[in-house]
């Protein structure tokens, strides 16, 4: 199959957008997860006309396809679990023209994030969402896995940024879901189409929200004896009626990293750090300081710092967003987790990390977003010592177990993939598994489309022509 798709690819699309070199092939076998496939041929289309041909080839022959952007995900989910098609978005990268009254635009997929937002500055208009991989992640990848970012407490993730989508389907149709819009009718296939990880469609073209770039705004660098203390400080925040734009944690070993790699000016002494940040009106954002400030103090926070420049301000994002790199100081590999749990179980599952890295042996770093639970902790380790993966593997079970175990989810912001995907039975029932199955299968009948990921095998427990058992939701 795949020598005759080749064949059929290179003679429509050009021998420039198609790779099967071995090289090739190792270097986009994985993505910035632990988990490594073999792909087996490589397209590179530049237009949506492109797409189409692609997927209506690989039907044609029955190979699977896979979109992938940039590759920055940290769940396998653009990794091949069999012989497949990868089709990698990155070189679909145009923006097009700003409506600046309306506030969207169309970009294509493997626009770059923070690309994006450089584009729209001079308009005063940027996007919202900014994980740390910003400077390398793609619109695409952040629409696969409905990312989130630093800033996206108060402004919602990357769902919430998106108007609709174009997409092509596993038979190479292209139809739009949702539309500019603000209340369109109708089912919310936009909606089901962000956070699907490709196995839906192809997205070949996005719109965008645009959000004003903020008048004012205030960022406050906060330092605590004790993670306990750092945590109630994000509690009293939100009690007090406050939702800032941003309220990231990290601890101690997790700061002494970043202090080491970025110079941020973290103060390495404190067990916790907690950066706030609010925009808005020069006088409103005065006032938001000042209530983080007092309950910062009344929580015993040993150092309280307001940003006065913006140099100083983006040295402290710098360094919060420099924390992957940073640990590479300590081993030559890392694994990054993401869960979600309670803001009031923070300190109960942080507890837990430490916990389970001293059980594994494995050295567990904190940094996360804390105003709405979801954390990251990160392990740092040398696959070339015999044994280390599997206790690194038998760790990251245990994580998940004990977030769910403390009424939290799977994952904020990395998505499912293969990382997570066998775990699902965790937080959804036969039922809830079964529904999602048959969305994917409206969309997808013959599954073709990134086979293999979010769903375990048998998510799919009633046949058509079999009536679902007596109070089960179909």
């Amino acid at each position: 199959m795949l020598p005759h798709l080749e064949r059929d690819l290179r003679q429509q699309l050009g021998a420039g957008k198609v790779a099967s070199d071995p090289l090739d092939l190792y270097v986009f076998g994985k993505d910035a997860g632990l988990v490594r496939g073999e792909s087996s041929l490589i397209a590179f289309p530049t237009s949506t006309e492109d797409v189409v041909t692609i997927a209506r080839l690989a039907a044609r022959h029955g190979v699977p396809v896979i979109p992938r952007g940039s590759g920055t995900g940290l769940a396998g989910g653009v990794v091949a679990t069999g012989q497949a098609l990868l089709m990698v978005t990155t070189r679909m990268n145009r923006i097009g023209e700003v409506d600046i009254e309306n506030r969207m635009v169309w970009v294509q997929p493997g626009v770059i994030n923070q690309d994006l937002s450089t584009f729209t500055a001079p308009l005063g208009l940027y996007f919202v969402p900014d994980p740390s991989s910003q400077s390398v992640c793609t619109i695409g990848g952040n629409v696969a896995n409905n990312s989130g970012g630093l800033h996206c407490l108060a402004e919602g993730t990357t769902v919430n940024h998106v108007l609709a989508v174009e997409v092509v389907t596993a038979d190479g149709e292209v139809v739009v879901l949702g539309s500019s819009s603000p209340d369109p009718i109708g089912l919310d296939l936009r909606g089901v189409m962000v956070g699907s990880e490709g196995t839906l469609g192809i997205v070949t073209d996005v719109l965008v929200k645009l959000t004003p770039n903020p008048p004012a705004v205030r960022t406050l660098l906060l330092a605590f004896g004790s993670v306990e203390d750092a945590a109630a400080t994000v509690s009293g925040i939100i009690a007090n009626g406050l939702v800032p734009g941003a309220l990231e944690m990290m601890d101690r070993a997790m700061t002494q990293a970043v202090e080491r790699f970025a110079h941020a000016g973290f103060p390495t002494e404190a067990e916790a750090l907690l950066i706030a940040e609010v925009t808005g009106h020069p006088s409103a954002v005065d006032a938001e300081a000042d209530l983080i400030r007092r309950v910062g103090r009344s929580h015993s926070a040993t150092l309280i710092r307001v940003a006065v420049e913006e140099s100083e301000r983006k040295r402290i994002w710098l360094g919060r967003k420099s924390a992957f790199g940073a640990i590479a100081q300590m081993n030559p590999d890392y694994y990054l987790h993401d869960t979600v749990v309670p803001r009031t179980r923070l300190v109960e599952a942080i507890k837990q990390v430490y916990v389970i890295g001293k059980r594994h042996g494995i050295p567990m770093l904190n940094v996360f977003h804390a105003g709405d639970g979801n954390l990251h902790p990160l392990m740092t380790f040398d696959a070339s010592q015999p044994g280390v993966l599997d206790r690194v593997h038998a760790a990251g079970k245990d994580l998940i177990e004990a977030c769910v175990a403390v009424g939290g989810s799977l994952s904020g912001e990395h998505g499912i993939g293969l990382e997570k995907r066998d775990y699902m039975p965790l937080i959804f029932d036969d039922v809830g598994l079964d529904a999602q199955a048959r969305v994917r299968e409206a969309f997808d009948p013959e599954g073709r489309l990134n086979p293999g990921k979010i769903l375990p095998e048998g998510s799919r427990c009633f046949d058509f022509g079999r009536p679902p058992p007596v109070g089960a939701w179909v």
